[in-house]
């Protein structure tokens, strides 16, 4: 019966360990089928989790495998939350955006691509501004 008082939700544990913004987010993570507790798909928020599991989900664009280390008493501060878990995630990647460099299509023109496209509009051309 000791072993049944140590387990706790799942859900509940990914937003207090804050992996989730809100803890209907956590449980649909788990409904969907994203998570897996020691290589096993949960069914269940309610999936009974203890220290020593390891978890493995999605997060963003990586993916996430942790070890339970403790239960969590409350949704604390960050750095009392990173005490609950051990990650054992690989490293990502850095990759490295030059400076002064933009991001095709997520921004405004410049003054410059802004004055290109009205010559261009008005039919006089790329030789203009160079």
């Amino acid at each position: 019966m000791s072993d049944q008082q140590q387990k706790f939700r799942l859900d509940k544990w990914l937003w207090q360990a804050r992996f989730v913004k809100s803890r209907s987010l956590a449980a649909g993570l788990v409904t969907g089928g994203h998570v897996r507790v020691n290589g096993n798909r949960a069914a269940k928020p309610a999936h009974g989790v203890q220290p020593g599991d390891v978890l493995t989900f999605p997060q963003g664009d990586r993916i996430r495998v942790v070890r339970i280390l403790a239960p969590a008493l409350r949704r604390g501060p960050a750095t009392e939350a990173q005490t609950l878990y051990d990650d054992m995630s690989p490293p990502m990647e850095k990759t490295e955006i030059p400076q002064g460099a933009r991001n095709e299509g997520n921004s405004r023109p410049t003054k410059r691509d802004r004055r290109k496209l009205d010559l261009y509009r008005k039919g006089i051309g790329d030789d203009a501004l160079e």
